[in-house]
C-alpha cells in the first residue's frame, strides 16, 4: 500500500522540531533559511501552529518558540512512562559489573540534566546531586545527544555554539567533533577520554522510545582505574544496559496502550 507523505505535517514537524532546539527561538526569515523553505510557507505554517498554541511567538524579537500546547501534550506522553522504575534496577546491575557511578539524565534545552544516580560502591568515587545539570557538549553524553540528531542540525549546532575546552583533551575542531559524532551513531555508544574532567573517563549510551525526549545513560569513572581493557568491557556493558532500558521503556508503552478488559467499552 502506497503509504501518504502528507507534506503540510511533515513541514510543520520540522518547524517545530527547528524552534524547539533553539533556546531563543527562531524568526520566519531564520526557519524558512534553515529548512529551505520559502518565506510564504513558514510564515503560513507558523500562524498556524501559533492559532493551536503550539508555538508561541515573543512581540518583541518577532521569534517563535514551542507553546504549552505542546508542553501538555509532552507531559501526558512523559507520564505514560517511569523512566527511572525502568532504569533503576538495570543501572544498579551495571554499577555492580563495572564499579562505577552510573547516571540517568535527559537532553533539557542546551544542557543535560541528572535525573537518577547510583553511585559507585567504592571509597573513591564521582557522584553528583539529582538535578544538577552538565553542558550539552560536555563528554561522552554530549556526544550521545548530537549524534541522536539530523546531522546536519548537529553540525548548525556545534558551529554556533563553537565547542568549549573543558581540558586539553577536549576536541574542539568542528569537523573532528563531527566525524566522531557519525561514529558514535553508528557504534550506539560514546567514550569521553577526560574530554570533559581531567582524569575521569566516560561512556555514554542513548535510551530508544521516547521519541524526541532524548535520554542517555552514562558511566563515569576515574582513568587510574579504568585501563584500555577495562574501557572495552564497559563500552559493552553500558551499551547492553542501555538497549535493555530501551526494551522495558518499550514494554511500559504497549503495556500503557493495551485497553483494560475489564473496562467495558
Amino acid at each position: 500500500m502506497k503509504k501518504y507523505g502528507a507534506p503540510s505535517v511533515k513541514k510543520a514537524f520540522a518547524i517545530l522540531s527547528a524552534v524547539s532546539s533553539s533556546k531563543e527561538g527562531l524568526g520566519v526569515s531564520e526557519l524558512a533559511k534553515n529548512l529551505k523553505m520559502a518565506k510564504s510557507t513558514v510564515h503560513g505554517m507558523t500562524s498556524a501552529l501559533e492559532e493551536l498554541g503550539a508555538v508561541m511567538r515573543d512581540p518583541l524579537s518577532k521569534k517563535y518558540k514551542l507553546g504549552f500546547t505542546l508542553l501538555e501534550i509532552g507531559r501526558s506522553a512523559y507520564s505514560r512512562i517511569d523512566l527511572q522504575t525502568s532504569a533503576r534496577p538495570v543501572m544498579e546491575n551495571l554499577m555492580e559489573k563495572t564499579q562505577t557511578s552510573v547516571f540517568l539524565g535527559i537532553l533539557n534545552w542546551d544542557h543535560v540534566t541528572i535525573l537518577d544516580i547510583v553511585e559507585s560502591n567504592q571509597d573513591l568515587k564521582i557522584t553528583a546531586p539529582v538535578g544538577t545539570t552538565i553542558p550539552m557538549l560536555a563528554g561522552a553524553v554530549g556526544k550521545v545527544f548530537l549524534a541522536s540528531m539530523d546531522q546536519e542540525q548537529a553540525r548548525k549546532l556545534v558551529e554556533t555554539k563553537g565547542l568549549p575546552r573543558f581540558t586539553d583533551n577536549s576536541i574542539i575542531d568542528p569537523a573532528s567533533y563531527c566525524k566522531e559524532l557519525q561514529q558514535v551513531s553508528q557504534q550506539g555508544y560514546a567514550v569521553d577520554d577526560e574530554e570533559y574532567i581531567l582524569g575521569v573517563r566516560a561512556v555514554a549510551a542513548p535510551l530508544m522510545g521516547l521519541g524526541q525526549l532524548r535520554s542517555a545513560i552514562w558511566i563515569v569513572g576515574f582513568k587510574a582505574s579504568l585501563d584500555a581493557k577495562k574501557m572495552k568491557t564497559l563500552t559493552g556493558e553500558t551499551h547492553k544496559a542501555a538497549l535493555e532500558i530501551s526494551r522495558r521503556i518499550q514494554q511500559q508503552l504497549t503495556t500503557a496502550q493495551t485497553p483494560n478488559e475489564s473496562t467495558p467499552s
